[in-house]
């Protein structure tokens, strides 16, 4: 079994100095901007994915 996926990139400030946190499961803290978030996979969707065929909106 792999461990779960980390995250790249400060989702504020883009920094890749990432830390766990000790808040608990998916918390990070950034050492560059002071920041601690929670990361949480809510679930597949249901619908999928749909693609839109159209060439989208004319300018």
């Amino acid at each position: 079994m792999s461990e779960r996926a980390a995250p790249f990139h400060c989702p504020y400030c883009g920094d890749e100095d990432l830390r766990p946190n000790e808040t608990g499961h998916g918390a990070w803290e950034c050492a560059a901007c002071n920041r601690a978030f929670q990361l949480k996979f809510l679930g597949l969707l249901a619908r999928g994915v749909q693609r839109n065929s159209g060439g989208g909106e004319e300018i």
